[in-house]
């Protein structure tokens, strides 16, 4: 498709205006992606650990001091260091501090 045919008097053809609509769905995924996984914030000066209970396998997440970590990007569940089991659906951001988490 020769670039010069994509416009008629200024006026856009429908296979350009496909081709944008395409470009901008892909950047919106691209972007919306990351959006979608908790993070966890360890505002400690030492390592704190979260366990991560994701479709039925767990895993230890170790964050270093200052560390700020994505996962969960499905939903899970998460034992924070007091031991309380907490649900995120994946938008939560879970601080570290004093040793206690916090859910924001």
């Amino acid at each position: 498709m020769p670039c010069k045919n994509v416009t008629r008097g200024g006026v856009e053809t429908p296979i350009l205006q496909m081709w944008k609509s395409v470009v901008a769905a892909i950047a919106f995924l691209a972007v919306g992606g990351s959006a979608f996984a908790a993070s966890a914030v360890n505002k400690d000066a030492e390592t704190r650990t979260l366990i991560v209970t994701e479709g039925g396998g767990k895993t230890e997440l170790a964050l270093a001091a200052g560390e700020t970590v994505e996962f969960c990007p499905n939903g899970c569940f998460v034992t924070l260091p007091n031991g309380d089991l907490e649900a995120l659906t994946g938008s939560e951001t879970v601080e570290i501090s004093g040793g206690v988490a916090r859910i924001k």
